[in-house]
């Protein structure tokens, strides 16, 4: 049986905010297997985001070996993100 999955302390407010600026945000954390915490939606295209909390130290920021493999057999984008400004440049939102 799958444990709930973990959900990074930056998640809530980072999914405020893409929304605020126009993006579809699916939060995909619970699928679990490696795949992306987010799919976000913007200007008709899709990006698959593992989100990471930048505040944590490196040694927590990693991908996990679910992740990894993820990241390596995934045929098209995906992105690890450790904050909303980092989210933005990977989708083409341009941050005043």
């Amino acid at each position: 049986m799958r444990r709930i999955a973990r959900t990074d302390d930056n998640q809530q407010l980072i999914v405020k905010q893409l929304r605020q600026l126009g993006c579809s945000v699916a939060i995909t954390s619970m699928i679990g297997k490696g795949f992306p915490d987010l799919v976000v939606a913007y200007q008709g295209k899709n990006f698959l985001i593992e989100l990471k909390d930048g505040s944590k130290p490196k040694s927590q920021k990693g991908l996990t070996m679910d992740e990894a493999k993820f990241f390596t057999a995934w045929k098209g984008q995906i992105d690890k993100c450790e904050s909303l400004d980092e989210i933005c440049k990977v989708i083409g939102i341009i941050l005043f």
